[in-house]
């Protein structure tokens, strides 16, 4: 059956010499694999291989099948011509790093529509921002929400935070406990938009820290979620 779909990139694979196997986060089917045959040697292809960049916003014709592992696309085209994500370092960073974690994240064939409009709107947000050294942690912090295990934010003022059980606490009573400079960090971004985002000023070294708790949260909410291979590249570019 065929299938007119918006979909986001995750990753893609060289396959062959001249092949690619994509992983999209797609509106109507979650995610979804596929199988692009000589997508690297045609230059007439209707699926240009550079169509398919991390985190590309993409529209697809699929000819979609039940069960089967890799689906086939038969047309695509771009939905979203980014400004800057793909040709701005800093940028391109941010975009290899969070599409290596989504892709470690998401692994469900279902629909998502609101998953999937918080990828396309803050996508489009960072695509036109100057001020971004910060986008990663609220976006990450944010995607909780839709995995989750969002933290519980009855118990704010508390001066303890329980990342096993996602929830602020008086005393400190598990080992995966933050205090101290993560926590109050933690506790102005669940405040905050991406709006005022530009508005939190920390350095290089809070930075860090903090994306490492984050990190640590996700492993001990998602049983198959392992840290990004690029993690240690990405701190670098940042610090």
């Amino acid at each position: 059956m065929l299938i007119t779909t918006n979909a986001i990139v995750l990753s893609k694979l060289k396959y062959k010499d001249n092949d690619l196997i994509v992983k999209c986060f797609t509106q109507q089917k979650g995610v979804v694999s596929f199988l692009l045959r000589g997508v690297l040697k045609s230059k007439k292809s209707q699926n240009k291989a550079a169509y398919f960049q991390p985190l590309s916003q993409i529209q697809i014709v699929v000819d979609y099948k039940p069960n089967r592992s890799l689906q086939t696309i038969k047309e695509t085209k771009l939905s979203v011509i980014y400004s800057s994500l793909h040709s701005h370092v800093l940028k391109s960073s941010i975009v290899l790093f969070l599409s290596e974690v989504l892709t470690n994240t998401l692994h469900e064939e279902e629909q998502d529509e609101i998953l999937f409009s918080y990828l396309e709107n803050t996508l489009l947000w960072l695509d036109n921002q100057s001020e971004y050294a910060n986008f990663h942690l609220l976006f990450l912090l944010k995607l909780t929400k839709y995995l989750g295990f969002y933290p519980d934010t009855m118990n704010i003022d508390f001066p303890n935070f329980n990342l096993s059980e996602g929830k602020f606490e008086l005393k400190p009573v598990y080992r995966h406990n933050i205090s101290g400079g993560n926590l109050i960090l933690l506790k102005q971004l669940l405040e905050t938009t991406f709006e005022a985002l530009p508005s939190i000023k920390i350095n290089a070294k809070q930075r860090q820290s903090f994306l490492s708790m984050l990190l640590l949260y996700f492993e001990l909410h998602l049983g198959r979620f392992k840290p990004p291979k690029s993690l240690q590249v990405f701190n670098q570019v940042f610090s």
